[in-house]
This record gives structure tokens, C-alpha cells and sequence, in this order.
């Protein structure tokens, strides 16, 4: 490994964490990078990229954050060679791999290639003359004070179902554990390739998601009686649709890769990070 580029949330402190960053890269020759906003926080001496330069450049990406800066340093990633390191400064992060007091000994097992990477798909979107990245989900929610998201969710060009709802929500594995779970979605491991596609408080008769496989398109059509929807990617508004306008979403598998070092599996950080529980049933 020759570099190491660093995505840093926009609050947390991550002094601590990029320190321990640059202290393990400098015995070892490597260089260490990172989006040349972000550093201006800090004072440190990793060296400014921008976004763009980032992604391409370096051997490993290291996202200092919660789950949020997790999904950007994927995308940042997509299409490139770097995988993504998670580095947990928030509560839940559930993406993440490893602590801060953790961080050395992580980045020496991947220097010394004793990881695997698990490859995470991604969702494209089209709508309105734009094109999305998801790594979680594109959902298309109702705006407060407008009517319910009425969707047509058309298959492979075939109409499937229709939902009156608060939101539809068009999840990647990894997102299973985002809003969709909120709104009742299965938990599917993350090296599944299946898109999943729940509907958020509905009031249909059929209140039921379903899963699709990669290799079908979907596209959600706002029908006549819907209200004005906003287009949420991976939790942030992209933009809104009006009856009658159509999102079109397509899985792409192997967007992105993220490293994992074998200490836990995905369903021990699942049951421990959600905090499932067993029936009150069972003894």
C-alpha cells in the first residue's frame, strides 16, 4: 500500500482518528490524502485532493465517521480499485469495521493483505433528466402537507403493484438495515444481489414489499392521485416529482468494495448494532 485517503464527517471530531491515521503512515513511506475542504479543519499534514482525485489515486480509502461518511467514501470509490475502510465516530455505524483505538492495528492487517474486501452493489437512477448513485436506497417520499405517494412499480416494463403510501422504497442489501428495515423490510446479507422494494406506512390492501433480482429494471410511476414526492438518495433530497413523472432505477453489483478483517460477521454486528431480541416466547 503507497496511499491512504481520508473522508472525514462534516461535524465529528476526527482529530483523534486522522492522527492515528498519519502516525501509522509515517514509519511505513506511505502517503496520506484527503478532500482539501475537509483538512482545512484540521490541522494536520495529510496532503489535499479533490473528491475526484481522491477516489482515483489512492490504494485505500478510510472514511472517519458514521454511516453517512461511509456511503460517500463508496461512492467515491465507485468504479475505482480503492476499498473502503469504516471507522466508527458515531453511535450506531453500522457499516463500520472497526474504532478509533483499533485503527493502527486494522490498517497494518491490510497493508500485510489479511482482509477480504465484500463487494457492495449500487443503485442508478433516472429521473427528470438526471442521473443518481445509491449505495442504500432512492425512495420517493411524501412531502408534508401534500398527498400520499400514490406508485405504480413497474418490473422489467411490466406493471407489478401499485402502493398509496407515505414513501416507496427501492433498497440495495446494504440498505436493508436503513429505511427500509424502518418501514418493515427484511435484513439481507450483503453479499446478495437483489434489490428490495417496501412500501413505508402504507394504506393499500397489498402492504407488502417484495425482492427483485439484478438483472430487472424498476421503475416507480407516480400516478395521477399522488402528491408531490420527494426523491431521497441514500437520505438526501435530490429532487421531486410530480404526478405523472417516472423514476427509473437499475442494480449495477460490484459498485464498490468494502474491507473486512473477519472479527465479526454480518449477523453479529446485525444483532448487536439493531439490537435484536429473541421472542418473549423463548426462555
Amino acid at each position: 500500500m503507497h496511499s491512504v485517503g481520508l473522508v472525514l464527517h462534516p461535524r465529528r471530531d476526527s482529530a483523534e482518528a486522522v492522527e492515528a491515521v498519519l502516525s501509522w503512515a509515517s514509519g511505513r513511506g506511505i502517503s496520506v490524502y484527503g478532500n482539501a475542504q475537509e483538512l482545512a479543519r484540521l490541522n494536520c499534514a495529510a496532503l489535499p485532493l479533490s473528491e475526484e482525485e481522491l477516489g482515483r489515486r489512492v490504494d485505500l480509502l478510510v472514511s472517519l465517521g458514521g454511516d453517512g461518511t461511509m456511503l460517500r467514501a463508496m461512492r467515491l470509490a465507485d468504479g475505482q480499485r480503492a476499498p473502503v475502510l469504516g471507522v466508527n465516530l458515531g453511535k450506531l455505524g453500522f457499516l463500520a469495521e472497526v474504532d478509533v483505538p483499533d485503527l493502527p492495528t486494522a490498517l497494518t492487517a491490510i497493508d500485510a493483505q489479511a482482509f477480504s474486501i465484500e463487494p457492495r452493489l449500487a443503485i442508478d437512477a433516472w429521473f427528470n433528466g438526471r442521473t443518481v448513485t445509491a449505495f442504500n436506497d432512492v425512495a420517493v417520499v411524501r412531502v408534508p402537507g401534500n398527498p400520499s405517494a400514490v406508485v405504480s412499480v413497474n418490473v422489467s416494463e411490466q406493471q407489478f403493484v401499485s402502493y398509496a403510501a407515505d414513501a416507496v422504497i427501492v433498497a440495495t442489501p446494504t440498505g436493508s438495515t436503513a429505511y427500509s428495515f424502518s418501514a418493515g423490510g427484511p435484513i439481507v446479507q450483503p453479499a446478495v444481489e437483489a434489490l428490495l422494494v417496501t412500501p413505508a406506512a402504507p394504506h393499500s390492501a397489498y402492504n407488502r414489499g417484495f425482492v427483485l433480482s439484478v438483472t430487472e429494471t424498476v421503475e416507480l410511476v407516480m400516478l395521477p392521485t399522488s402528491g408531490r414526492l420527494a426523491v431521497e438518495v441514500d437520505g438526501l433530497v435530490e429532487g421531486y416529482t410530480e404526478p405523472g413523472d417516472r423514476v427509473r432505477l437499475r442494480a449495477r453489483p460490484q459498485a464498490a468494495k468494502v474491507v473486512r478483517l473477519g472479527r465479526t460477521t454480518f449477523y453479529q454486528r446485525a444483532r448487536r448494532k439493531l439490537r435484536l431480541t429473541d421472542s418473549a416466547e423463548i426462555p
